[in-house]
């Protein structure tokens, strides 16, 4: 039933994106975890849809699919949005969370960018977990148009509810880098 719930979420925010026109896809590897990423219109004002995979070495991993709602404010992008995911948290049971959040992208040059992202979900929007949490800053590089270089620091948590085992899946600094078509 998960994954019926989960296809069912994303082909919903494919539809709802579908007026998306620039596609990424990336990978950041920290110390302990991986995290491979694809998004459709995340660059551009309007509706982006993206999707994450982070796989933790000792803590399990998490899928989700995202919808945000990019805004630019002057030279600023503000991306309020939503992500439905599966949590696969290696010493507690699998579940489910819907995490609200956001992120801002800062211009700091016509190269260099600084980033930073936030997701929560609460207890009454996850199964098997107490509360998820997820959060991220960095500065992206962009030499030409088509490529991006990441530096930055991941959070991501899965609080254990009834006794379980809280699992940190990503604690630390990450390089990555990323292709925009």
């Amino acid at each position: 039933m998960k994954q019926v719930a989960m296809v069912c979420a994303g082909l919903s925010l494919l539809a709802v994106a579908g007026t998306a026109q620039a596609i990424e896809g990336g990978m950041d590897v920290g110390k302990d975890y991986t995290h491979l990423r694809f998004g459709l219109g995340t660059d551009t004002p309007g509706f982006a849809l993206s999707g994450d995979w982070l796989r933790s070495d000792h803590d399990g991993n998490v899928e989700s699919l995202g919808l945000n709602y990019n805004v630019g404010v002057g030279s600023f992008m503000l991306s309020p949005g939503a992500k439905v995911m599966s949590t696969n948290p290696k010493d507690s049971k699998d579940g489910y969370a819907v995490a609200i959040g956001g992120g801002v992208t800062v211009p700091v040059t016509n190269m260099f960018n600084a980033y930073g992202e936030y997701y929560w979900s609460p207890d009454a929007f996850s199964a098997h977990i107490d509360n998820y949490q997820e959060a991220s800053a960095g500065v992206s590089f962009r030499p030409i148009s088509l490529v991006d270089v990441r530096v930055g620091y991941k959070y991501m948590a899965l609080n254990g509810k009834d006794g379980r085992k809280d699992n940190v899946v990503a604690d630390g600094p990450y390089v990555g880098a990323s292709v925009h078509f």
